[in-house]
C-alpha cells in the first residue's frame, strides 16, 4: 500500500450543496441521491473512467453456485482453514511486546493501539453479531484488512482515506481522526434477520426510516426504488437508527460535515455495487465511517466493503430465486447469524452455544471467496509456523520506527 492515498479527482461538494440547497438548509439524502444522477453532477462513471476503462463496458461476470460451493481451489483451502481452526487471531497484546504503543481499545474486530501520531489497527479472527462475539473464524482478520487495503486503494477518486501504510496482513497504520459517532448504513435491497435489518423494522409496519419514505408493498429481498442511506449512532452496546435531522440537532455532526459523508458514503455504495456486478456479485448493503484528520479533511475510515460491513448475493440466480420467494444465494455471515437465532436468543442469552465447526470452515471459506472474487488475486496463506502475534509485533514495531 503506498505511503500516501490520496484523491485524484472528488466531487467538489460545497458546489453542489449551496447550488441545490437553500442557505443553512441540509439537503435530505433522497435528495442528494437524486443530484448524483443528474447530468450536470458529475457521476460515479465520471469519477471512474480513467480506472474502468477497459471494464466499464464488459457483460458482468456469471458466476455461478457451484464455484462457491464446490472445486479444487474450495477443496485445497478448507484443509488449510480446518487446521487452523484452533490457531485463530482471537486476541492481541501489541502494547505489551510493541515499544512506543500506548492505550489500548478493543472493538468487536479490531485492537486499536495509540502510537502517538499514528493509529496501528490490528484486524482479528473475532466475528461479531448481534453487538456480540459469536466466534473465530480461521484467516478472517487477513481477508478484512487485505480486503480493505483494496478498496481504500481503488475508491481514492471518490474520497481520501486515512490509511498510511500496512506492515503486516492483519494490520493497517492510520492517521489519527477525531471520529464522527455515526455508521453511515447505506441499502439496495429490504432485507436482513437482526432487530435494525431493513426488513425487520420494515415488516414491523415502520415506512417511515431514518429519514426515508418506504412504498407499502415491497417483500424481502425486493430491490429498493434506489439506494437509501439509514444511518445508526455508534454506541457501546447497541447501534441506534437515527435521521439526518437528528445528527445535526444532536451535535453529532455539523451540516457540512454530514452531507459531505453521506454523499460520499452514496458514492462509495454505487461504485462498489458497479465494481461487484462485474464481478458477478450484487452488493446489497453496507456501512461507512468517517473522521475528520488534523487539517479538517473528511477521511474514510474503519473498513470498506468487507464481508463484515456488506452483505452480497450471487447476482446470476437473484432474479430465479427472488421470484420463487427463496433466499438469495449469498457469500456472508447471514447464514452463521440465522443458526445463531434458530439455537439461541442472541440478544439475551448470557451465554452463545459453540458455532459449529463445519460453520466456522464454511464462513472462512466464503469470506477468502469473496476477496479472490472480487480482487481478481489470490489469497496468500501464512506459510511461517511463525505465530501470527510474534510476527504482527516485530512488522509493526519495524513500521513504526521507520514513521
Amino acid at each position: 500500500m503506498a505511503q500516501s492515498l490520496n484523491p485524484s479527482k472528488t466531487l467538489d461538494l460545497n458546489q453542489l450543496r449551496l447550488s441545490n440547497s437553500p442557505s443553512g438548509s441540509p439537503l435530505p439524502v433522497k435528495s442528494i441521491s437524486k443530484l448524483l444522477k443528474k447530468k450536470k453532477i458529475p457521476s460515479i462513471m465520471v469519477y471512474a473512467s480513467s480506472k474502468m476503462s477497459s471494464t466499464q463496458h464488459q457483460t458482468p461476470l456469471s458466476l455461478s453456485l457451484q464455484a462457491l460451493t464446490d472445486g479444487d481451489r474450495k477443496t485445497e483451502v478448507m484443509n488449510t482453514i480446518k487446521n487452523s481452526v484452533s490457531n485463530c487471531l482471537s486476541e492481541t497484546h501489541l502494547d505489551l511486546t510493541v515499544p512506543g504503543l500506548k492505550s489500548k481499545t478493543r472493538g468487536k474486530v479490531r485492537d486499536i493501539y495509540d502510537g502517538g501520531d499514528y493509529l496501528v489497527l490490528v484486524t482479528t479472527d473475532r466475528q461479531s453479531a448481534f453487538d456480540r462475539i459469536l466466534a473465530s473464524i480461521p484467516f478472517k482478520g487477513q481477508v478484512l484488512n487485505e480486503t480493505s487495503l483494496w478498496w481504500f486503494s481503488e475508491t481514492q477518486h471518490i474520497t481520501p482515506n486515512a490509511v498510511v501504510s500496512s506492515p503486516d496482513k492483519n494490520v493497517t497504520i492510520a492517521k489519527k481522526c477525531s471520529v464522527f459517532p455515526v455508521e453511515f448504513v447505506v441499502r439496495g435491497y429490504v432485507t436482513g434477520s437482526t432487530d435494525t435489518s431493513l426488513w425487520t423494522v420494515y415488516k414491523n409496519g415502520v415506512r417511515n426510516y431514518c429519514g426515508n419514505a418506504l412504498p407499502d408493498g415491497l417483500v424481502k429481498n425486493q430491490k429498493l426504488p434506489e439506494n437509501i442511506l439509514t444511518p445508526t449512532t455508534k454506541a457501546a452496546d447497541h447501534d441506534v437508527p437515527v435521521t439526518p435531522q437528528e445528527i445535526v440537532q444532536r451535535g453529532l455532526m455539523t451540516q457540512d460535515h454530514y452531507f459531505e459523508a453521506s454523499t460520499k458514503a452514496l458514492s462509495l455504495f454505487q461504485y462498489g455495487q458497479q465494481v461487484a456486478l462485474e464481478h458477478g456479485l450484487i452488493l446489497v448493503d453496507t456501512k461507512y465511517e468517517f473522521g475528520k484528520g488534523s487539517d479538517g479533511t473528511v477521511l474514510l475510515i474503519d473498513e470498506v466493503h468487507t464481508p463484515d460491513s456488506s452483505r452480497y448475493w450471487i447476482a446470476d440466480s437473484y432474479e430465479e430465486r427472488f421470484e420463487k420467494s427463496l433466499e438469495p444465494d449469498n457469500i456472508d455471515k447471514e447464514f452463521l447469524r440465522l443458526w445463531f437465532k434458530d439455537h439461541c436468543n442472541p440478544y439475551e442469552d448470557e451465554v452463545l452455544p459453540d458455532a459449529p465447526e463445519e460453520l466456522v470452515s464454511e464462513l472462512a471459506w466464503r469470506y477468502i471467496f469473496l476477496y479472490e472474487t472480487i480482487t481478481k488475486s489470490k489469497f496468500e496463506m501464512p506459510m511461517t509456523k511463525e505465530h501470527i502475534h510474534d510476527r504482527i509485533s516485530r512488522n509493526v514495531s519495524q513500521a513504526l520506527s521507520s514513521l
